[in-house]
């Protein structure tokens, strides 16, 4: 394959992260940011967005050559948007090239043939994308700066804002991006699965790393429903759309969904207009009752149900439960899998859930480009019922911990430490981690904004506790900490963080 030379000026699709590819422009960097060691790089800025970054040349394609590729893979609105506002800097670009000619030949003047230009030295909006190399530019013209976005309808126009980008809060976090996330397999689910035959003769089925971080998801053509805007669900419908998957969207609370159509989601009006509509409908609520309700009341999902119609219930919820959805979606010939998610707001917000699915295998494949957007790792668990086991599990453990780091902050304070050194010395040793780092400093600074609600962990507290008791299995830490949380409940902070569960020792 013949290598690329790419120059700055020049207009290329460049891959970000975990991002599809998106069209940028090749430009000077700031003056006093240094070019990043190893691979050769450019510094690219994208166009409709604030994203600007250096992104090494493998990672990098020219724009015209692979145009009508990059349009067949990537469908999301905002990409468009991205699209059209390259298309209408070249028409600028060209105009302004032609009225040069004009001039010159009406002068008598023979004009050379010259290639495209991007920039003309008079065009007014574009000058802080100048290339730097034209002899005109001085050390007095602007860096090139941030991309403004007017508008989030379709044609809305864009303009270049002459702010140095050093000074753009989103620049650090672009170039974090590119060092942070490792490279992954960009093959599909189905291709990567792993069939582990254990001692007692069943069989445990897991994906390992579905998410291609560093690769491009094609998304399905498969019509994609999803009910149940909060925290966690508001992140993953964002990921859906960024990633180019068709979304209509359902809410008990219709005014959530208002920003997702701007981004170019379809409304539903009932769970069953949705589940009618679309292939897979996705669902991710509070609670049991919450999911029973989605799907056995009025205009519920079961209305909508035909047969071949995929129901993906990614709520946190009992066995008993994913068992009684199972039968009654597959007994009107639907298809169902469950896919409760382990994290948070913040990694849902990131596309870092881990999924942990279990039910029809066959929807499990045909949900990959969904969980690869929405997550960082999948693992298919077998029969429905055993990821709802496996994910109060989790929390279970969660839950619990974060109890006893409150218990040890508290204790602490009362033996007269000082909380900020043991959390200095905890964050040095083996139980080091990002979680604790994070509900620490949180509990420390008073602020317990929810990133999972205390409401909910004590919920998957109860019923890993109710799952022990009929599997005559003991889970007395699960009840300790069950006890806590229902003290902090009693103290108003089920809508607070989990981490306000350190109020509970100090009232």
């Amino acid at each position: 394959m013949a290598t690329v030379h790419l120059r700055i000026g020049d207009l290329v699709w460049g891959k970000l992260g975990r991002y599809p590819p998106w069209p940028g422009k090749i430009v000077s960097p700031p003056k006093d940011l240094k070019k990043p060691r190893g691979k050769k790089c450019h510094f690219v800025k994208f166009f409709g967005t604030e994203d600007h970054a250096w992104i090494k040349v493998e990672q990098l394609k020219p724009y015209h050559p692979h145009k009508e590729e990059m349009i067949k893979i990537n469908k999301g609105k905002r990409f468009q948007q991205a699209v059209d506002a390259v298309e209408d800097f070249l028409k600028k670009a060209k105009g302004k090239e032609q009225n040069s000619d004009s001039k010159g030949d009406s002068k008598g003047k023979k004009t050379p043939n010259k290639p495209l230009k991007i920039l003309e030295e008079d065009d007014e909006d574009l000058s802080a994308l100048k290339d730097p190399s034209e002899k005109d530019l001085t050390d007095s013209d602007p860096e090139p700066s941030t991309i403004e976005r007017l508008g989030a309808g379709p044609g809305s126009g864009f303009k270049w804002e002459s702010s140095p980008v050093k000074d753009d809060p989103h620049f650090h976090h672009f170039l974090l991006s590119q060092s942070e996330k490792p490279a992954s397999s960009m093959e599909p689910i189905s291709k990567r699965l792993k069939i582990i035959e254990e001692d007692t003769g069943s069989t445990s089925i897991q994906a390992a790393d579905s998410t291609a971080i560093n690769g491009s998801i094609t998304p399905t053509d498969k019509r994609i429903g999803f009910l149940g805007l909060g925290l966690m669900g508001s992140g993953i419908v964002s990921n859906l759309l960024k990633m180019g998957h068709i979304v209509t969207v359902w809410n008990r609370t219709a005014e959530k969904c208002d920003l997702f159509i701007q981004e170019g989601a379809r409304l539903g009006r009932t769970p069953a207009e949705v589940a009618s509509m679309c292939d897979i409908t996705f669902s991710c609520v509070s609670d049991p009752k919450a999911a029973r309700d989605l799907v056995l009341g009025p205009s519920g999902v079961l209305q909508g149900i035909r047969p071949g119609k995929c129901y993906v219930e990614m709520s946190t919820v009992d066995p008993e439960t994913i068992t009684e959805l199972a039968q009654v979606i597959t007994s009107r010939g639907g298809r169902f899998l469950e896919a409760p998610v382990a994290g948070s707001q913040q990694l849902s917000n990131d596309g870092m859930l881990v999924i942990l699915a279990a039910g029809d295998r066959s929807v499990y494949e045909d949900c990959s480009s969904c969980f690869q957007a929405m997550g960082k790792t999948s693992f298919f668990l077998g029969e429905a019922g055993n990821a709802a086991r496996m994910m109060l599990i989790l929390n279970m453990v969660q839950g619990s911990f974060m109890a006893t780091i409150a218990e040890g902050l508290t204790l602490a304070q009362a033996t007269g430490q000082s909380q900020q050194t043991f959390l200095d010395i905890l964050c040095q040793g083996q139980m080091a981690s990002t979680f604790v780092d994070q509900k620490c400093q949180n509990i420390l600074q008073g602020n317990f904004k929810p990133d999972y609600y205390l409401k909910h962990i004590q919920k998957d507290l109860r019923l890993a506790i109710s799952m022990g008791d009929m599997a005559n299995h003991p889970t007395p830490m699960a009840a300790a900490a069950n006890e806590v949380y229902k003290r902090a409940k009693a103290l108003d902070q089920s809508d607070n963080d989990i981490s306000a569960v350190y109020r509970a020792y100090i009232h």
